[in-house]
C-alpha cells in the first residue's frame, strides 16, 4: 500500500493507520504528529489508511495542532473535575486561541483550588490513556448515551438529525465531542491553570451561569515557562496602565469606547500620523478627506445597511436617516465617481486617514486594542489587471518600510476563494485576482502561508501579521482585491481602446487603526519610545533656581533643532528628578548645576542610567539630532557609550 506524505510515496503493510505512519516517519516527540488530515479531511491517528491516500501531519507550533491539542486538554481537565467534584456537570470545553476553557454547572471553585485539581491533572497525564472514538447510530443513540447531562442532551438536541454524533473515551472520562483528539494524553508534558470566571450557559444572560476554567498546556516544560514568563512581561507592557502612567490617553464612562488622547498622546499620535503621510507622498497617493455622517441611500449601495446595521450609530435629520461611517471605502467610491477617469491616471491611489465608528458590544472593549471611534488609515488603489502584480509589491514595499521602522517583523498569508457560492465574481476573475496577489508574493521572495478559503467574499487578500518584542501575533495591515464595490457603485474608466471598462480595486491599511496600532507600539517598547517619537525625548534638570535662566538657554537651542525639550524646575533633589524622568522614559536627562553653568556645558545620563558626564552642547545636539532624524530605533548615546 502506498500514501504520499508532502508528495513523498510512503510504503506501508495493509490495515496501516495514521499511528503507524507518524511511527515509520519518527514523529514520535512530544511536539511533533499532534495531528493529521487525510485528503484534505482532519482524522484521528487510529483512522485506517488506504492506498493512494495524501496525509499530512502537523506538528504543535502549528494551528491545528494547538487545536487539538488543546482540546484534549480541555477533556483532561474535565476528568480531573469530575473525579474531585462528581457532581459537577460538564459542559463545553473549547480550545481558544491560547488555551483552552471548561464550563460546568454545579460547581463552585475558586483558584486556592489550582493546586489540587493540577495535582490530578499530573496524575491523569502519567496514566497516558489512549482516546478513543465512539460514533452513534442515531441522534436518539447519543441522548441515551447523555441522558444524564440535561447541557450535552441539549447541544445534541440543536444538532441536525442527519449529522454525525461523536464521543470521545479516555479513562473513564466519556464526552460528547467531534474531534479529532490526541491518540495518547501522554504527550501533554506542561499544564497549568490560568484562573475562573463565570459565564452564562450559551452566552445568553437569561441562562444560569456555569463556572468557567481556563488553561493552558504544552507539549515541553520550558515552554510553558517561557509563556508564563511572556504573561509577566505583558503585563509590564500593558498598554492601558503605561497610558496612564505615563499619561498619554484615557476613557471615560460618559464616552465608552472612544479614547481620549491627552497632550502627550497626541505629540507621539501626530508623529506617527506624519510618518504615514510622509510614507504615502513618497509612494504618490493622493490623500482626501469625506464626511463621517452619510445618508442611508449610501449604506444601502454599498450593503452595509442590510448586513451591519446593528454596528452603526444612526441618526435621523430632516427626517432622513444617517449613520455614522464604520468605514471609509464608501465615501472613496463616490469620490471617484465624482469625475471621468483614464487609464492613463491608473494606478491611481487615494489614501484617507479616515474617522470611523463601530458600535461593539461593551464586553468586548479592551483598552485601544478594541475600541468604538478609531481611524483607520486606508487606502484604495484603482488598476487594470495589469497593474494587480506591481501595485501588491509597491504595498508589500511599503508595510515593510513602515514596520521595519519600528522593529516589528512580520509574516504574511494569502487567503484564498470561499465556497464560490458564498461570493461574487466570475471565475476568471478570481483566477486573475488570485493569481496577481500570488504572483506578488512569490516575486517579494517571504515565506507566506495560503489559508484556503479563508478570503473575503468580495476578492482574496493578504494579512500581515506583525510580531512585536514578545513575539505576540497581531493583525495589522491588509492587502484586499475587491470586486463588489466597483460593482456595486457602477465604476468605470475609459481603457485604452475607448471602452468603458470596471477598474480593479485593492483596499488596504498599514496601521489598520492608528489607536491599536498606537497600542502596540507602546506594548512593544513597553513605553520606552525611540527619539523621534518620544513625546518626553530630552528634559532638563537643574539643581537650583539660579540654573534655571542658563536651562532654558539650553532649551532653546534643543527645541530649534525640532527636538521637544522639557525643564523640571520642581524643589526636588537631582536624584529624585533622576528618577521620576527614567520612569517617564525620558531619553536624555540634562544635569545643569554651577560648574555647567560655567562651563556652557550639560551632564548627560540616558534613560538606562548610562551616564556621560559633562559635554558641551553642540556635541550633544550633534548626536540627538542624527538620531531624531534618522529615525533610530536605537539610542545613539548608548550604542556609542564605552560599557
Amino acid at each position: 500500500m502506498i500514501v504520499l506524505v508532502k508528495g513523498e510515496k510512503i510504503e506501508l503493510e495493509k490495515g496501516s493507520t495514521l499511528k503507524t505512519l507518524s511511527e515509520k516517519l519518527k514523529l514520535t516527540m512530544p511536539h511533533q504528529g499532534v495531528a493529521a488530515t487525510i485528503n484534505g479531511d482532519q482524522k484521528d491517528f487510529s483512522v485506517g489508511l488506504n492506498d493512494g491516500d495524501n496525509v499530512e501531519f502537523f506538528d504543535f507550533e502549528s494551528d491545528l495542532g494547538k487545536e487539538v491539542f488543546w482540546h484534549t486538554s480541555a477533556h483532561v481537565l474535565a476528568q480531573a473535575i469530575l473525579r474531585l467534584y462528581p457532581k459537577a456537570q460538564p459542559t463545553i470545553g473549547p480550545p481558544i486561541e491560547k488555551g483552552f476553557y471548561y464550563d460546568f454547572a454545579n460547581l463552585e471553585i475558586s483558584e486556592d483550588d489550582f493546586k489540587k485539581i493540577e495535582k490530578e491533572i499530573k496524575k491523569i497525564i502519567s496514566e497516558n490513556h489512549k482516546t478513543e472514538r465512539s460514533v452513534f447510530a442515531s441522534k436518539k443513540e447519543a441522548l441515551e448515551a447523555f441522558k444524564d447531562s440535561p447541557y450535552k442532551c441539549e447541544l445534541i438536541n440543536g444538532f441536525d438529525e442527519n449529522g454525525e454524533f461523536s464521543a470521545y473515551k479516555q479513562g473513564e472520562f466519556f464526552d460528547l465531542c467531534r474531534g479529532p483528539h490526541l491518540f495518547n494524553i501522554g504527550k501533554i508534558k506542561a499544564f497549568k491553570l490560568m484562573k475562573t470566571s463565570g459565564a452564562y450557559w450559551r452566552g445568553d444572560s437569561d441562562r444560569e451561569m456555569l463556572t468557567r476554567i481556563y488553561g493552558i498546556s504544552f507539549p515541553d516544560k520550558e515552554d510553558l515557562k517561557k509563556y508564563l514568563h511572556q504573561l509577566e512581561e505583558a503585563k509590564k507592557r500593558d498598554h492601558r496602565l503605561l497610558g496612564n502612567k505615563l499619561d498619554l490617553f484615557s476613557f471615560h464612562e460618559e464616552a465608552p469606547g472612544m479614547p481620549f488622547i491627552h497632550p502627550k498622546g497626541s505629540i507621539l499620535w501626530n508623529q506617527l500620523v506624519s510618518f504615514w503621510r510622509k510614507l504615502h507622498r513618497d509612494c504618490n497617493y493622493e490623500e482626501i478627506l469625506t464626511p463621517q455622517l452619510v445618508s442611508k441611500s449610501l449604506w444601502e449601495t454599498s450593503g452595509h445597511w442590510d448586513h451591519y446595521k446593528e454596528n452603526m450609530y444612526l441618526s435621523s435629520i430632516e427626517e432622513k436617516e444617517f449613520a455614522l461611517k464604520p468605514m471609509n471605502c464608501p465615501g472613496c467610491m463616490l469620490y471617484f465617481k465624482s469625475k471621468s477617469h483614464s487609464y492613463r491616471q491608473f494606478p491611481l491611489r487615494i489614501a484617507e486617514f479616515g474617522h470611523v465608528h463601530r458600535h461593539e458590544l461593551s464586553g468586548s472593549l479592551n483598552g485601544l486594542f478594541r475600541v468604538r471611534s478609531f481611524h483607520q488609515d486606508d487606502a484604495h488603489i484603482f488598476m487594470t489587471p495589469s497593474q494587480i502584480k506591481e501595485e501588491i509589491l509597491g504595498v508589500l514595499e511599503l508595510a515593510d518600510r513602515c514596520y521595519s521602522l519600528f522593529g516589528l517583523k512580520y509574516v504574511l498569508e494569502l487567503s484564498t476563494r470561499p465556497e464560490k457560492s458564498k461570493t461574487i465574481g466570475s471565475d476568471e476573475e478570481w483566477e486573475v485576482a488570485t493569481a496577481g496577489l500570488k504572483d506578488a508574493l512569490d516575486e517579494w521572495g517571504a515565506p507566506y502561508t495560503i489559508n484556503e478559503g479563508d478570503g473575503a467574499f468580495y476578492g482574496p487578500k493578504i494579512d500581515i501579521h506583525i510580531l512585536d518584542s514578545l513575539e505576540r501575533s497581531w493583525q495589522c495591515g491588509t492587502i484586499q482585491l475587491d470586486m463588489s464595490l466597483p460593482q456595486k457603485f457602477d465604476l468605470h474608466f475609459t481603457d485604452h481602446d475607448g471602452e468603458m471598462k470596471r477598474p480593479v480595486m485593492i483596499h488596504r491599511a498599514i496601521f489598520g487603526s492608528i489607536e491599536r496600532f498606537l497600542g502596540i507600539i507602546i506594548e512593544h517598547f513597553a513605553g520606552k519610545f525611540p527619539l523621534w517619537i518620544n513625546p518626553r525625548p530630552v528634559r532638563i534638570l537643574n539643581v537650583a533656581d539660579r540654573h534655571l535662566s542658563y536651562a532654558k538657554e539650553v532649551q532653546r537651542s534643543i527645541e530649534k533643532a525640532g527636538i521637544i525639550c522639557e525643564i523640571d524646575s520642581s524643589n526636588e533633589s537631582v536624584s529624585k528628578k533622576v528618577r521620576t524622568a527614567q520612569l517617564l522614559q525620558i531619553n536624555y536627562m540634562l544635569t545643569i548645576g554651577d560648574k555647567e553653568m560655567e562651563n556652557k556645558s550639560i551632564n548627560v545620563r540616558t534613560r538606562n542610567n548610562i551616564v556621560h558626564g559633562e559635554l558641551t552642547l553642540e556635541k550633544f545636539l550633534a548626536t540627538i539630532e542624527t538620531e531624531y532624524n534618522t529615525q533610530s530605533l536605537h539610542s545613539m548615546m548608548e550604542d556609542t557609550k564605552e560599557q
